[in-house]
């Protein structure tokens, strides 16, 4: 299919999904003013539901107010509030270690550059750009397990590799719909397309979707 077909249907997808979903937004519950609780809760949410770490951002955020708070916890201790978590042990090290280095080497400012995002501890590729998108408003489309499987079945991608996916999808939405692509596909992800027997038959886009390596749908 030509480059410019391809833009036709990803857009023609994606303005039905739009319209399917017009309540779409991130699932995250933080304070919308503050940029490390968007960090902490994004960083938790890798390999665990939105929905789980809702459950135990609350009482996380009443015991460590702020940064700083993080930056003087010890592993240990922020370990019982988010326990109920995947690699909780893991994620616990990485958001003390990642206060530490924003309050040091950032002047205890979010970075608003993806490069330097991702040297933080516990920062990848996909926290950077729902970071970026979310805290600064600058459009990005970052590539969860959701927008990978959606992307995949609808046509707009071959590859596996979540980088690989972006810079693709990068390419096909227009620029100042990546953001709202990222949180249109999720949306359609967790409830119509999911990863066992997607809903196919009250798709919104059924009759273009090619299903790619869908074998058994309801």
């Amino acid at each position: 299919m030509k480059s410019s077909d391809l833009k036709k249907k990803a857009l023609y997808f994606l303005d039905i999904l739009i319209n399917s979903y017009p309540d779409a937004r991130i699932e995250l519950n933080y304070n919308k003013k503050d940029a490390w609780e968007l960090l902490v809760v994004v960083a938790l949410s890798a390999q665990t539901t939105d929905r789980s770490v809702n459950l135990v951002s609350p009482a996380l955020f009443k015991k460590f107010k702020n940064i700083q708070a993080f930056a003087k916890a010890t592993p240990e201790q922020i370990e019982p509030y988010i326990k109920s978590l995947g690699l909780y042990r893991n994620k616990a090290k990485n958001l003390v270690l990642a206060a530490q280095k924003i309050i040091n080497d950032f002047d205890s400012q979010i970075p608003q550059n993806r490069d330097l995002l991702e040297t933080i501890p516990g920062v990848g590729k996909k926290t950077a750009a729902v970071i970026i998108a979310n805290a600064f408003n600058i459009q990005a489309i970052a590539v969860d397990t959701h927008v990978a499987r959606v992307a995949y079945r609808l046509g707009l991608t071959k590859s596996r590799a979540p980088a690989k996916i972006e810079s693709e999808l990068s390419e096909l939405f227009p620029k100042n719909m990546l953001t709202k692509a990222h949180i249109t596909l999720i949306f359609h992800g967790r409830r119509v397309c999911i990863a066992r027997k997607p809903h196919c038959s009250i798709c919104p886009v059924q009759e273009a979707c090619p299903r790619v390596g869908v074998t058994v749908w309801q």
